[in-house]
């Protein structure tokens, strides 16, 4: 079967990026060149970003896909959600509830929505 274990975002500047993005999740790549960085979670996903001007074929602009972190519960949110707004991204939705669970979003430089949420009990 084939796993689902790596992202791959296509970025202007992976420089920038990489500064957002090592902020935001509180470490450092494991890999970084100009022109790509890369990121292992703990929960072993990676994390690319690529200057999209080297990408073949070339991307599509971001939007309808959403980069999406879970937490175990509201608290959890909350805290991450506190701990973005003070490293400096851009909250795009405040914490609130929606049918599938607790969430916000925020959006990095190049465009991307970045979701936190938390399971709702039972969602709709």
């Amino acid at each position: 079967m084939t796993t689902l274990n790596y992202l791959l975002l296509a970025v202007a500047d992976p420089p920038k990026s990489e500064t957002f993005y090592s902020r935001l999740l509180g470490q450092e790549p494991v890999q970084k060149a100009p022109t790509f960085v890369l990121y292992v979670l703990p929960n072993g996903i990676k994390l690319g970003l690529w200057i999209k001007d080297e990408m073949v074929p070339r991307p599509l602009p971001p939007g309808g896909v959403e980069v999406t972190f879970s937490e175990p519960d509201k608290d959890a949110v909350s805290a991450t959600y506190a701990t973005w707004k003070q490293r400096g991204a851009t909250i795009v939705q405040e914490p609130t509830d929606m049918d599938f669970g607790f969430t916000f979003a925020a959006r990095d430089p190049d465009g991307y929505v970045l979701r936190v949420f938390s399971r709702a009990e039972n969602p709709r």
